[in-house]
């Protein structure tokens, strides 16, 4: 269902020479007001736009912070970075440099809380089946991207945990056989990671990142105006339309869903203003404690471990032992984890994109997913660790039940998608009528 784009005819001269010449109004209009989305959008529908207004906090405080950050390792006091020193000045000289920094490292943990919630709709909802392939898979892109500018800005302070962060995470290509050890020097630039590191990492994060995080967007927002946006009921609004033909299920995107996002906008705010005025570090989770500390490269942290955003992947890293003297196995696991996800158009052979209608199996498959995704989360974050002697007492065996607790989860989300593409390829799904029209019209 691609919108249609009607040229816009204004009693402004002006307007109308820059419609003749650029037809920038038009184009606004074809994708809002003549967008028509499906009338039964519910509370899950709220976290595509909230994503983009994360997206539009980050680079705004991000361009403020870069006016007083300085991108280098060298050391301007005993121990101190340049790097270090400078989020220190900002922190505590620049006028509303706190209020700017806690908004950008709030932002990121929000926006991987939105993004989460976002994909887990679309597998619920079936997002992800035809004809929005394409969507997910850039929407999938776009998560590989924000991935990398996450890492890479979390880096960029040169606290403690930062450094030992960056070492862990570049070592991992080590794993590669031959070029593994070269590979590492290369994207370091250096032995250990060092002002070289810094450097490419901030022109990184900066520029070519956000970019790249910019067009996948706006490519993602274009394939779902050409192809409609999926719904709650999983039914295709553009089947039925009216004599005008647009959808009899379908309502313009704006001014409808637009005020409706304003509302969720104000709510979603609310929430990020109290944790950024009251519980910036959010206990350690958004701003871990080691990260205001300066990078020393002969003081390992206690327990070297990602922001929570990571965890479930790197619980999968850590679960899956060494074969033959090598780790990577557990790397290989790691991206597998990820690019299983890429695949579910083609693992879903169902019939039935929402979960209202789908089989048991696959309701349960989905919740054992999820639930595997946080408790991995827990494991990579250190929680489980932390209440296994709660539990089973001092003299209970951490590291034993930690691994047998790991590797059952990282089983269960690995079994998601065997399950799914057996369950629906040889047809054991036993799926319930879907409706003609969305449930929720008048």
């Amino acid at each position: 269902m691609g919108t249609t784009m009607t040229r816009i005819q204004s009693k402004n001269g002006v307007v109308n020479w820059i419609e003749d010449r650029l037809p920038v109004f038009s184009f606004l209009n074809a994708h809002t007001a003549g967008y028509y989305a499906p009338k039964n959008f519910n509370l899950w529908y709220y976290f595509g736009s909230l994503a983009l207004l994360v997206l539009v906090n980050q680079i705004v405080t991000g361009i403020f912070l870069t006016m007083n950050y300085k991108p280098s390792a060298a050391e301007v006091a005993p121990g101190v970075s340049a790097a270090f020193a400078s989020v220190e000045y900002i922190m505590r000289d620049v006028s509303w440099g706190w209020l700017i920094r806690y908004m950008h490292s709030t932002g990121a943990s929000l926006f991987f809380v939105v993004v989460y919630l976002h994909m887990f709709r679309g597998l619920m909802y079936g997002s992800y089946k035809k004809p929005r392939e394409l969507v997910w898979i850039l929407g999938m892109l776009i998560f590989l991207a924000l991935m990398a500018e996450a890492f890479l800005g979390y880096v960029l302070p040169w606290g403690n945990m930062s450094f030992w962060g960056a070492k862990v995470i570049i070592s991992l290509f080590g794993t590669i056989p031959w070029i593994g050890p070269s590979l590492v020097e290369w994207i370091m630039g250096d032995y250990l990671p060092a002002d070289a590191t810094l450097n490419r990492f901030f022109a990184l994060h900066v520029i070519a990142l956000p970019l790249v995080l910019l067009l996948l967007v706006v490519l993602h927002l274009a394939a779902l105006h050409e192809v409609g946006s999926n719904n709650p009921d999983g039914v295709e609004i553009k089947e039925k339309k009216k004599p005008d033909g647009t959808p009899l299920d379908g309502i313009a995107f704006h001014p409808y869903y637009t005020v409706k996002d304003i509302f969720g906008t104000g709510f979603f705010l609310l929430i990020a203003a109290f944790i950024v005025f009251y519980a910036p570090t959010f206990g350690g989770w958004f701003l871990e404690h080691d990260n205001f500390v300066p990078a020393n490269n002969l003081a390992t942290p206690a327990h070297i471990k990602p922001v929570w955003y990571f965890t479930p992947f790197y619980a999968i890293l850590r679960m899956v032992p060494s074969f033959f003297g090598t780790a990577i196995w557990g790397v290989i696991a790691m991206f597998a984890a990820i690019a299983l996800l890429f695949l579910m158009p083609w693992l879903d052979r169902g019939k039935v994109k929402s979960v209202r209608y789908r089989g048991t199996g696959y309701k349960i498959g989905l919740g054992l997913f999820a639930l595997s995704f946080v408790l991995l989360g827990a494991v990579g974050a250190g929680v489980s660790a932390e209440m296994i002697p709660k539990l089973f007492g001092a003299e209970a065996d951490a590291t034993f039940i930690e691994n047998l607790f790991g590797r059952f989860w990282t089983v269960v989300y690995f079994a998601f998608f065997a399950f799914l593409w057996a369950y629906t390829h040889f047809g054991f799904e036993k799926t319930k009528p879907v409706p003609d029209r969305v449930t929720t019209h008048d």
